[in-house]
């Protein structure tokens, strides 16, 4: 599989019907997702390993890592919507019940040490340090992680990542695009300055 075949069988998926305002539940797009994965890939961070999706929503990030050969995935979500759909994703992609664990909780409540974490969290525009309080939780989980923030936070991620004995070996800015979901959004597609970090345990 390609690059551009990966983000093609992503745009496939099903995302939010009825996304939820306070839960920021925006869907990471196709081709972000792919360029991301696809690095994670080459840089030996996906196949065999085990990998747990913080806020997986509808399940890009984790099938993604599925599809280029990860051993398992935790998927992480609490809103039964998503998870709902996120299932439907799996069955879409004929993806055995063998790799991955659906997890219908709240972050706090996971406990498994894994390999990677990917993550694109909430940025903490409706629910106050949501994007802090994944990113904590994901440096206790493993020793590689992925995580999408806006843009503008990158002093304090970065700051907060340190602090952890975590080190920024790359990172990748985007344009996300937003497409019009919400009643509050005037613009067909609103684009956010976004930064995905890939942070590692500094040993």
């Amino acid at each position: 599989m390609s690059k551009k075949e990966l983000a093609v069988r992503l745009s496939k998926l099903k995302t939010f019907e009825n996304p939820n305002v306070m839960m920021e539940q925006y869907p990471t797009d196709s081709e972000i997702a792919a360029e991301v994965l696809w690095f994670a890939m080459l840089k030996g961070d996906i196949e065999g390993k085990i990998i747990a999706d913080f806020g997986a929503g509808t399940g890009t990030l984790g099938i993604g890592s599925l599809l280029l050969g990860t051993k398992k995935v935790f998927f992480i979500e609490k809103d039964e919507k998503a998870v709902q759909i996120l299932q439907e994703n799996l069955d879409f992609e004929e993806i055995s019940e063998e790799k991955y664990v659906l997890i219908k909780k709240d972050l706090e409540f996971f406990q498994e040490k894994t390999d990677v974490v990917i993550q694109n969290p909430p940025f903490g525009t409706k629910e106050k340090h949501a994007d802090s309080d994944f990113l904590k939780k994901a440096m206790l989980t493993a020793p590689v992680i992925y995580t999408f923030h806006k843009t503008e936070t990158e002093k304090f991620i970065q700051e907060k990542a340190n602090s952890n004995s975590f080190i920024c070996t790359n990172k990748f800015e985007f344009n996300f695009p937003i497409k019009k979901i919400m009643e509050h959004h005037k613009k067909r597609i609103e684009h956010i300055k976004v930064t995905c970090f890939r942070f590692e345990k500094d040993n």
